[in-house]
């Protein structure tokens, strides 16, 4: 079964002046304000498309990670993952860096590194961002 996912944004203005509002159709789950000086100055209130994307590949990762664990036949207690995604104003999206700490039960150190690194490559959203250098910092509690 293929799956479609929308979000929609309303913007007014011109890029530097301007706001807009992204929504999240298919879920409806709220409506987040999005403007040029929160993407390029950084802003607590205000969401940036990279903030969205690392919301993706935040999730992504850790759903992933999950699936390769069990199937190595060591599920996880719990995966907590940070992706810190960075935009450089004429530049753009740079990177992408995945933080997570797992607390897996009866997992050696070098399979728990083998099984993250390759949850990073196969992650949709990692190969999605294909064009970006995609780092990972994994730990096992």
């Amino acid at each position: 079964m293929t799956v479609t996912s929308e979000a929609t944004t309303a913007w007014k203005g011109s890029l530097f002046e301007g706001e807009g509002v992204v929504s999240f159709a298919s879920s409806g789950i709220g409506s987040f304000p999005v403007n040029w000086k929160a993407r390029s100055e950084g802003s607590n209130s205000v969401t940036t498309p990279e903030e969205l994307i690392a919301a993706a590949h935040s999730a992504c990762f850790s759903m992933a990670f999950s699936n390769a664990l069990t199937d190595n036949g060591t599920p996880p207690t719990s995966i907590d993952t940070t992706a810190s995604v960075t935009f450089k104003p004429g530049t753009g999206i740079t990177g992408s860096h995945l933080n997570v700490n797992a607390v897996v039960p009866g997992i050696g150190q070098e399979d728990f590194d083998r099984i993250a690194a390759e949850a990073k490559a196969g992650c949709p959203v990692s190969q999605a961002l294909a064009g970006i250098e995609i780092t990972l910092e994994a730990t096992l509690a």
